[in-house]
């Protein structure tokens, strides 16, 4: 369905993660990945929510004079927030095991951030996800790291993973969404360009 409405164009997925691709492939849709290094930094004035989606709209920004005119770039960030506090990406096992340890029994909040680009037109939008982790003992924070190596997942945690197998008490939001990329709206907004 999703495929016809966009059979004449071209879909760039600006993502290097391999689960956003594995997500995106998921909505029966061709697309090319092209990737640029772009400055992950931000104002330190904007809120959590606010974040994923500057980001997202930055990294659009560094194809700003390639796309043609069939062209559609879906470029994203996604953040895991702790009462304020960013989640990035873990520098090493020690920060990895701080950030679980934090997270452990409490809830936290991801924000995905998506921006859709054309050469005519940008729709910028985020979802978040409420994510409940249970009390989780060093040991099992121990086992998942270093069995699992989280250095390349903000908050150090892959929800479709063990660690969401065993973590994981209750969401309120989409699934997808924590994994990276917000299906239900990004289909929606595919869906809503005109040919």
């Amino acid at each position: 369905m999703l495929k016809q409405h966009l059979q004449n164009k071209n879909i760039i997925l600006a993502s290097k993660s391999p689960r956003r691709q594995q997500l995106l492939k998921g909505l029966d849709i061709d697309f090319e990945v092209r990737t640029k290094d772009v400055d992950e930094s931000y104002p330190s004035s904007l809120k959590d929510l606010e974040i994923p989606e500057y980001l997202a709209k930055k990294k659009a920004a560094a194809f700003s004079n390639e796309l043609k005119e069939n062209d559609i770039l879906i470029t994203c960030d996604t953040i895991v927030s702790l009462n304020g506090e960013i989640l990035e990406k873990p520098n090493d096992y020690n920060h990895a095991f701080e950030m679980l340890n934090k997270l452990s029994g409490k809830m936290h909040t991801v924000y995905t951030g998506v921006c859709i680009t054309t050469s005519s037109s940008q729709i910028a939008f985020t979802d978040k996800t409420e994510v409940y982790f249970k009390n989780l003992s060093k040991e099992e924070i121990d086992y998942y790291i270093t069995h699992y190596k989280p250095y390349d997942k903000a908050g150090s945690y892959g929800i479709q993973e063990w660690w969401g197998y065993v973590a994981i008490e209750k969401i309120n939001g989409d699934f997808f969404n924590v994994m990276g990329l917000p299906l239900r709206l990004v289909y929606q907004q595919l869906m809503s360009i005109k040919n």
